[in-house]
């Protein structure tokens, strides 16, 4: 099997955006139809799609439901959702609303037993989500770092069934300078679970070296928006390279 393509819709006010570096003041709209965008990539062959709710994450509560569930309802794809995912009603409704998983990202870090709690509860539906800079473990919207390294992070939830860990480098995150592929591969090392990798990712050759540095799977967003890379090219070469365990 194959790394996994998760292309990238990020939902502000209802449309779909990027920033740079998770900064809000610098924003760019690509489309005011996730709906679209969402089944045109449908139509390149994409399984997965993963959908960020910006004003959840900075606000703490589910801002942009309506257009999440629209996407959803409207393809055919696993779908994973993050951003204001804190509590266990937020996660019950959104996974009513036909979402595949949910990424938990700042509550996990600051609330590692309700996580693990919340993992039993809902087994192999919640994804951690790790926002890292230099390898250390940034929360709040990516306002704050801490000291924390963040694959130590990530082992404190081994043995936990976790989807995932969507694994996010802010220094080249919306940056389209290629991923940070050291700490992406020591990451996946590091852990059990699958992860995911995210920020940077802008050539087929970004896909191919992360693909080869066994990780499950990679999240491609402005690149997609900015026409620098083809999706159905990168679920080609995603899918040719086969680790052999």
């Amino acid at each position: 099997m194959g790394m996994q393509i998760w292309p990238a819709i990020d939902l502000r006010a209802g449309k779909c955006v990027r920033l740079r570096q998770g900064d809000y003041a610098q924003e760019t709209i690509f489309d005011d139809d996730p709906v679209a965008v969402a089944r045109r990539f449908q139509e390149a062959g994409a399984k997965h799609l993963h959908l960020v709710d910006l004003d959840g994450a900075r606000e703490g509560s589910l801002v942009n439901l309506p257009a999440v569930q629209e996407v959803v309802a409207a393809v055919d794809m696993e779908c994973e959702l993050g951003g204001g995912v804190r509590d266990d009603q937020a996660i019950a409704r959104l996974l009513e609303c036909g979402l595949s998983r949910l990424v938990v990202g700042t509550s996990a870090i600051k609330r590692p037993d309700w996580f693990r709690q919340a993992c039993r509860d809902f087994p192999h539906r919640l994804v951690l989500g790790i926002d890292a800079r230099d390898g250390k473990v940034a929360t709040e919207g990516w306002l704050e770092t801490s000291d924390a390294l963040a694959t130590d992070l990530a082992a404190q939830f081994s043995g936990e069934p976790i989807a995932a860990i969507v694994y996010t480098d802010i220094a080249t995150d919306g940056m389209m300078a290629g991923p940070n592929l050291l700490a992406m591969r020591e990451m996946q090392q590091a852990v059990d679970f699958p992860v995911v990798a995210s920020g940077g990712v802008t050539t087929l050759e970004d896909v191919r070296a992360l693909a080869e540095a066994g990780l499950a799977g990679c999240i491609i967003g402005r690149a997609l928006y900015e026409e620098a890379i083809e999706l159905s090219e990168a679920i080609a070469v995603a899918e040719s390279v086969v680790h052999r365990s």
